[in-house]
């Protein structure tokens, strides 16, 4: 898949496409299926398949002081959208200038004149240009007046009739269900970043940790998780693992850091790219009387994600494209 860091002067392999067109933060199974039939109407009509996306996220320019929000992050969700199998990935620059575009203009320079789209698809509740005034309804008058189809995603739903929604991902995750995220996002929710230098006192006690910043990552409920991690990022073997999520209360901790203890590992992870998946709360994160309560908790935490990690399977992962 190739990427664009913009929408102009596109090549003409790339123009003429059936377009997928959202935010796709999570890429959750909802977004799949936007996805994944802007492809099949490229198959059918023997055009190019491309998704059309704003980074950074809307909101982020919005509310630049607010509380990180991001399920995946750029490069996250440029890999999952990849492993869908469409050939273009192209970005808006979203910033405020861009934001006062009004939704006519919005299909008239991008979707017409820049990507020159055969076919536009969308989900049920896609909202573009200034004041999110632009909706399904006016692509597909839109689409009569300028000469290219249009298919509208209905809401899709898991199998107990809940819609798939990034926002209820987030809900979940700040609930400390991330069993119920998976089931949206049709993966269990990672948080993917370089291994930093710690405080070391992990090692002290014998259960040493990778330590991740989250960045522009959602924060999750606080406290310790079951987790499996992914050396090298997400394509890595999944290993066995517990994390600490929050900010250590027992010593005085003020930023949130996910800290790593993975099982029967012995080795450097300084510098490297870690994926930790979040497979099942164990409990909220508390303050201890000394180490040696914590060191006792932590014996504790580790057997029970042992046992939960053996009883849950790993979730099937998308791969890319004919491999």
């Amino acid at each position: 898949m190739r990427v664009f860091r913009h929408f102009e002067n596109l090549p003409d392999d790339v123009r003429g496409a059936a377009v997928a067109v959202g935010n796709f933060d999570g890429v959750h199974l909802g977004h799949h299926e936007v996805i994944r039939e802007a492809g099949r109407i490229a198959q059918a009509a023997g055009i190019p398949w491309a998704v059309l996306t704003l980074e950074p996220h809307p909101r982020s320019v919005f509310e630049k002081e607010g509380a990180p929000f991001r399920l995946t992050p750029f490069s996250v969700k440029a890999r999952r959208i990849e492993a869908l199998g469409p050939a273009a990935l192209v970005i808006i620059p979203f910033d405020l200038e861009f934001a006062r575009t009004p939704p006519r203009g919005f299909v008239e320079r991008v979707l017409v004149g820049a990507l020159g789209a055969r076919h536009v698809v969308c989900g049920h509740d896609f909202a573009f240009g200034h004041g999110r005034k632009g909706t399904p309804e006016l692509l597909l008058w839109m689409g009569d007046e300028f000469d290219f189809g249009f298919t509208c995603v209905h809401e899709v739903k898991d199998a107990g009739g809940e819609p798939y929604s990034s926002t209820r991902i987030r809900e979940y995750l700040r609930e400390g269900q991330p069993t119920e995220a998976a089931r949206l996002l049709g993966r269990s929710f990672a948080i993917e970043g370089e291994v930093v230098a710690g405080d070391a006192r992990g090692r002290t006690i014998g259960f040493p940790t990778a330590n991740l910043r989250l960045g522009e990552y959602l924060r999750p409920a606080l406290g310790v998780y079951a987790v499996r991690a992914r050396i090298g990022g997400d394509a890595g073997a999944a290993l066995p693992a517990i994390a600490n999520l929050g900010l250590r209360p027992t010593f005085g901790g003020s930023d949130p850091l996910l800290e790593v203890h993975l099982f029967d590992f012995a080795g450097d992870l300084y510098g490297q790219t870690l994926a930790v998946e979040l497979v099942d709360f164990l409990r909220a994160e508390k303050k201890f009387d000394g180490l040696a309560a914590l060191r006792a908790q932590i014996e504790a935490d580790c057997a029970q994600a042992r046992r939960l990690l053996a009883e849950s399977p790993e979730a099937p992962r998308l791969r890319a494209a004919g491999t």
